[in-house]
């Protein structure tokens, strides 16, 4: 699939860009390259093909989740200057 010029003018209108003669010329030739690139990909025969969200085998390594830290939010809270049931109390910004 190609894109001619009228094209690329149309685009660039629509997405508020000032294209010169010369710029137009080379994003109709980039774009149309683009859009024979997805063609040529979407005429492979995908059927029986599982989705991937990693090209390979592999399984990621985590770590265990536990505790590292001891609870400080009393410190914490003892800094702010109004608090209440263990929360930060701040002033109302929306109306």
């Amino acid at each position: 699939m190609s894109i001619d010029k009228q094209d690329v003018q149309k685009i660039a209108h629509l997405a508020r860009l000032a294209l010169t003669e010369e710029d137009a010329m080379q994003y109709q030739h980039s774009l149309s390259s683009v859009l024979s690139l997805v063609e040529q990909m979407q005429s492979v025969d995908t059927d029986g093909v599982a989705p991937l969200s990693n090209p390979l085998e592999m399984t990621q390594r985590l770590r265990e989740d536990e505790v590292t830290e001891v609870n400080q939010r009393d410190a914490f809270l003892a800094n702010a200057p109004q608090t209440e049931a263990g929360l930060f109390l701040v002033p109302q910004v929306i109306e």
